[in-house]
């Protein structure tokens, strides 16, 4: 037993030495991704309750955080799948509601408003 419990705090030591920050030109599109969240007048569902758009935007960078402590974002993309696709405590769908409209699981919404930014700014969609 007490060499099953050496391997594991190794292991935990090991993932916590490739934890860091994510990379700025990533932060920077997360950031913009979560501010277009936040300005689009939609609700954001997760756990069974609607929330606004700032709550939306902060529960996600709480995630991003607590994923950082851990490892690290390489990608937008990597972002909304280990993220803002579920909920890490009951797996259930995060969905996006905007206006009238029905709502939509929120991956693909996320990754719409991300292709729409980089074809603003120019960038090629990965």
């Amino acid at each position: 037993m007490p060499r099953a419990i050496l391997a594991f705090a190794l292991l935990l030591a090991s993932v916590a030495g490739l934890a860091a920050p994510t990379a700025a030109p990533v932060r920077a599109e997360i950031d913009a991704l979560l501010a277009r969240l936040e300005a689009s007048g939609c609700r954001f569902g997760r756990n069974d309750a609607w929330h606004a758009g700032a709550a939306a935007k902060a529960h996600l960078l709480r995630k991003l955080d607590y994923i950082e402590q851990y490892g690290t974002i390489a990608t937008t993309e990597q972002f909304i799948d280990a993220a803002a696709t579920k909920s890490s405590l009951s797996g259930a769908p995060y969905a996006v509601q905007c206006g009238n409209a029905a709502a939509e699981n929120s991956a693909p919404w996320l990754l719409a408003q991300l292709e729409k930014m980089r074809a603003a700014s120019g960038k090629r969609t990965r």
